[in-house]
């Protein structure tokens, strides 16, 4: 079998796959990549046993067909020294020998029995299939990520809840401390709503791969789902349980509304956080008619700080406490200039959401609040 391709696509693809790798694998053939040849294309595939990528070239060249599989260290680096220029491959299937050839040399490589590889498990003929444009999942994950937890008792947590409903998709993110809820009314479930549980590690793979345009087709049945968007299909195994009623924990009367520049805010945070207490972070919030004063302790170093930012404020004077290294992440989070901070009492959560919301999007992200000592 002989085929030739360009040195610098397979190069950006493999190191695309690469990411779902592990650095230790149960099966010592997913430390491969799996190299299948046929109808005139290469479809590379790399996987973690439950999350798989594969993706397809165009060949320049091609004679017979095959599959074999290469240790994707030493592909990879390989390939990625290369100026552009033509890569031949030609494998003999009997022998398992490969030979590359390159404008000035050659590598000579073993591959392994492409018979090794695990089939991937493809989703059911029932699925639900929803198509979605590229930005606006690239949106709700980016968006969504850092509200993950990492709980072990509680799996469900640890992934992205894509709720599609009769009006919206609806894509949730918490760890117990924060939430994000991202609503999309561009698309709808009509009247078959669904839902699944996204792990973390296909979530980031998502992130790094999805193009600023163009439509993905999003399949998943009750155990997987799969992704396919242009040349590339993401397939993963998908968390099961019960996702928490995400509704029940946002506080729906919040009489209590700042209005601020984010970027103030975000830049005054960090400036304060420096002298809040490593154990806990804490910021205060202390807000009065047209200002927000920040502040930070940590009784043990002696070290305090304390900021005041104008704002758009009415209400009652109050104080509450945040953990400051949340604030920056949900600040660093948001779009847009203004962010209004809705408030009800010192011990209830505090929602912030963009003043101006994108088009056909409801961003809300929530923060619970922490003890004050006085």
């Amino acid at each position: 079998m002989k085929f030739t391709l360009s040195s610098t696509t397979l190069s950006s693809r493999l190191q695309a796959l690469a990411r779902v790798i592990n650095s230790k694998n149960s099966l010592p053939i997913l430390n491969c990549f799996l190299f299948e040849v046929r109808e005139g294309k290469l479809f590379l595939t790399a996987s973690d046993s439950e999350n798989v990528i594969r993706t397809s070239v165009e060949l320049t060249e091609c004679e017979g067909e095959g599959r074999f599989c290469l240790t994707n260290k030493t592909i990879l680096d390989a390939v990625k020294e290369l100026s552009e220029e033509p890569l031949t491959f030609e494998v003999n299937l009997e022998t398992m020998n490969v030979a590359i050839y390159y404008h000035n040399g050659k590598y000579n490589v073993t591959a392994q029995n492409a018979e090794e590889y695990p089939e991937t498990v493809p989703v059911s003929e029932n699925a639900t299939v929803l198509a979605i444009s590229a930005d606006v999942l690239n949106d709700g994950i980016s968006r969504s990520l850092f509200a993950t937890a990492t709980d072990e008792l509680r799996p469900v947590m640890n992934g992205l809840y894509f709720d599609l409903k009769a009006d919206n998709l609806t894509i949730v993110a918490s760890d117990g401390h924060k939430l994000v809820r991202n609503e999309f009314y561009t698309i709808q479930g009509g009247e078959n709503p669904a839902a699944f549980i996204l792990p973390k590690k296909p979530a980031t793979l998502l992130k790094g791969m999805l193009p600023k345009e163009g439509e993905v087709v999003l399949s998943f049945d009750e155990r997987n789902a799969e992704v396919n968007f242009g040349e590339n299909t993401i397939t993963c195994r998908l968390i099961e349980g019960k996702y928490p009623n995400y509704n029940s924990v946002i506080p729906q009367d919040n009489p209590n509304e700042i209005t601020i520049d984010r970027q103030a805010l975000l830049s005054a945070i960090k400036r304060v956080l420096v002298f809040a207490s490593q154990s806990s972070y804490l910021v205060r919030f202390h807000v009065e008619y047209g200002q927000l004063t920040l502040s930070s302790e940590d009784i043990d170093y002696a070290t305090s700080a304390n900021e005041n930012i104008v704002c758009q404020y009415e209400g009652q004077p109050m104080s509450i406490g945040f953990k400051g290294t949340s604030l920056v992440e949900i600040l660093g989070n948001i779009e847009g200039q203004e962010v209004v901070i809705k408030l009800a009492d010192p011990s209830r959560a505090g929602v912030i959401v963009p003043a101006e919301q994108p088009d056909n999007e409801n961003v809300l992200m929530l923060i619970m609040p922490m003890l004050l000592n006085d």
